[in-house]
């Protein structure tokens, strides 16, 4: 008996999550969005099913709690052991507190947020090392503040869940993982959409009295600490619980079968939902959006690719001139926003190479990115096709031999490769850009004298350059045409580079530092590459892969989405194109430039044919914007449309073409037409992805051919 009292903690915690799940379930059963009705077996299922869920998943959830109340002891306050723990923690404060830590290289809050840990953990040991007489009374407030957290996040979480349905009939999904990376919009939509003040007011004092009950039934723990023996004993049982959980949760999904969607989503756990939702990163655009059938949506598309048939995008491009079997070199600059380069009104003079290139090259003034995110431009100009609801096709589990520029390039005999100076693994472009028929040169394919300086994303550029520039000249000699596609890094948080290369200290972690470092690096790729003999036979492509910051006054701010991008080759005649495209155009494009006869799937097109109509296509994880006509039309979640009339905010001293601020105006009338193109494009986009028409056929034998070289290499 006695040992079942040390578990008071789990399970009077576990007891309030059971009924605050029961209640929860209730409440959404018998809501207004829930339009159903339950048959006594549909009922017995979501409460049965839904009781064995949350349980599972509080044993997992508890692990925190375990782990703080195992480590409860006096014997490690003893000496010298006592001396010995807290000079390590102090040295550890000091080491974070140097500013020159590792966390020091991710940048953003992370330093601090160790820091405080840290300084809060070794002055709470030092006070239980020096207080021994006040020992008891500090362990205890410590002890309800931990109880108290569990409590708030438990009835936080069902206060959570009960407005997301409320808000979209369902569990936690993709949509609530959103929630998490646009905190700021998501916070302001709270605060005016609901009364913040009563509800977390009530909410806390709630929790406060709940928390005390519970610390009065379970407070035997820390009055009588289990001994060694008794650790081991809750140890062992919650080890055995926490395995068998793992693999209890994910089986318990697979009873989630109901033909009624609602009983699927009143019995499964929202924690393990949200979880999933990290995992799948899907939000299924024929659920949630606005839809006409599909039919009409690929009726509506053919208007922009007359030669289609069917529910997919296939159809030949046919050109009428000699094809130019020229090596290309994409480059897609990590961050890079037009407002960066002088063109558009900076008056900084940080990119003062890309701004004398411009005037050298193809260059396309009014272009937008795809999304906000790297892996959206990624996959904006390798798979050429809008942005769907939710993750990236780069970070999806079906991502493998997809139609994309790589495959057009293999097709036509190219060598095909993705260089990053980073790990390939991270955001999974390993696994897409292999999946897809390319070979990787990463971080890994670096020897440790090809290494001058790298920081938590990679190499420098100027590192990948080099490295580019050695394979490139062994490529030269297989006389075959190579395509590399060049990821570059270092215009990325913490904003760190070599010292000594521009007028900006690597050292102090600047924006502006790493615009101009990424310039520089990118004038040395040049004078490099102008010295080998395979540049006059070479086209380069630079783009962005989306914008510094996405953050705006509206859903879609258009400034922060405008990004440079230019086609430089000694062959090419410099001008401006200066009507409205998207990222996605942009391979389409040079395959036009280059007279390339190819089957197509892509969405995007070639901007200098007469039959394509100036539109942009630009998107978060949820809302799905399509720029046409001086019109902004975004499709949201739960069906909703919105409509701008776009009017130019012009600024003083800049030309027309290099304008990229626009008011954006509610429409007072919607513009049906547009509407429906909207639709169309995005649907159509997410049927070809879902029903496997976006997949490139040949690929799948030589992407395992291509693969195996690259890993035997």
């Amino acid at each position: 008996m006695n040992f079942y009292k040390k578990l008071s903690p789990f399970y009077n915690l576990a007891l309030l999550y059971f009924i605050v799940s029961f209640t929860l379930r209730i409440v959404l059963l018998f809501h207004p969005i829930t339009q159903s009705t339950f048959t006594f077996t549909e009922s017995l299922k979501i409460f049965s099913f839904g009781l064995l869920s949350d349980s599972f998943v509080f044993i997992l959830a508890s692990g925190f709690l375990w782990l703080y109340l195992i480590f409860i002891s006096n014997s490690k306050y003893s000496k010298p052991y006592g001396y010995i723990i807290l000079t390590g923690c102090v040295a550890l404060l000091l080491y974070i507190a140097s500013g020159k830590s590792i966390f020091d290289e991710y940048g953003g809050a992370l330093p601090r947020i160790v820091l405080i840990f840290v300084s809060l953990k070794t002055l709470l040991f030092a006070l239980f090392l020096f207080l021994p007489k006040h020992r008891d009374k500090i362990r205890f407030w410590l002890f309800a503040f931990v109880i108290f957290l569990y409590v708030l996040v438990i009835l936080q979480n069902a206060i959570s869940e009960f407005f997301f349905w409320n808000e979209f009939g369902v569990k936690y999904n993709f949509i609530a993982v959103n929630y998490l990376i646009y905190t700021n919009e998501v916070i302001e939509n709270i605060m005016q959409s609901y009364p913040v003040v009563p509800i977390f007011s009530a909410l806390f004092i709630i929790t406060g009295i709940i928390t005390y009950f519970i610390i009065k039934k379970s407070r035997n723990y820390i009055d009588d600490i289990p001994n060694f023996g008794e650790k081991i004993k809750i140890t062992a049982l919650y080890a055995v619980l926490f395995f068998a959980s793992l693999v209890a949760v994910p089986g318990l999904t697979k009873t989630e079968n109901s033909k009624n969607v609602f009983v699927n989503e009143l019995q499964s756990n929202g924690i393990y939902k949200f979880y999933l939702a990290f995992q799948n990163n899907k939000l299924d655009y024929f659920k949630f959006y606005k839809t006409i059938p599909n039919e009409e949506a690929f009726a509506l598309l053919k208007q922009d690719f007359p030669s289609i048939t069917g529910k997919n995008t296939l159809r030949e491009i046919k050109e009428d001139s000699l094809e130019q079997r020229k090596n290309v070199i994409l480059i897609t600059i990590e961050s890079l926003s037009a407002d960066f380069m002088k063109m558009y009104g900076n008056e900084q003079n940080i990119t003062p190479f890309l701004d004398s290139l411009a005037q050298k090259s193809l260059l396309f003034t009014n272009i937008y990115a795809a999304g906000n995110r790297t892996v959206r431009g990624l996959e904006a100009v390798t798979l050429c096709l809008p942005p769907t609801a939710g993750e990236s096709v780069v970070k999806r589990e079906d991502n493998k031999n997809k139609f994309s520029t790589g495959s057009v390039f293999l097709k036509k005999g190219y060598n095909v490769k993705f260089m990053y100076g980073g790990d390939a693994f991270f955001d999974n472009m390993q696994d897409f850009y292999s999946g897809n028929g390319y070979q990787i040169i990463d971080k890994s394919s670096f020897a440790e004298n090809e290494v001058t300086f790298s920081n938590v994303w990679g190499v420098c550029d100027e590192d990948m350059y080099k490295k580019a520039i050695k394979v490139m000249n062994a490529e030269a000699k297989q006389n075959k045409p190579f395509f590399n596609h060049i990821m570059t890094v270092s215009n990325h948080r913490p904003f760190t580079y070599p010292n000594n290369k521009i007028d900006i200290p690597g050292n102090i972690k600047s924006r502006d530092g790493g615009v101009k470092y990424t310039d520089y690096a990118l004038r040395q790729f040049f004078n490099q590459a102008s010295k080998q003999p395979w540049f006059k036979n070479t086209v380069f492509v630079i783009v962005a892969d989306h914008c510094a910051s996405s953050a705006g006054k509206t859903e879609l701010p258009l400034d922060k989405y405008r990004i440079p991008a230019l086609i430089y080759s000694p062959s090419i005649k410099p001008e401006k194109y200066t009507k409205l495209m998207s990222q996605i155009d942009i391979m389409p494009t040079l395959f036009g430039l280059l007279n390339f006869d190819y089957e197509s799937k892509f969405f995007g097109q070639d901007v200098f044919k007469p039959s394509y109509q100036p539109r942009a296509f630009i998107a978060t994880y949820q809302d799905l914007g399509l720029i046409k006509d001086n019109v902004l039309t975004i499709l949201s979640p739960k069906q909703q449309i919105k409509q701008f009339q776009l009017k130019l905010n012009e600024k003083a001293g800049i030309s027309p073409e290099f304008q990229i601020h626009y008011d954006e105006i509610p429409l007072k009338t919607e513009n049906k037409n547009l509407l429906d193109e909207t639709i169309s494009y995005y649907q159509s986009a997410s049927y070809v992805l879902k029903e496997k028409e976006y997949q490139f056929k040949d690929l799948a034998a030589k992407n395992a051919k291509l693969y195996a070289n690259h890993v035997k290499n």
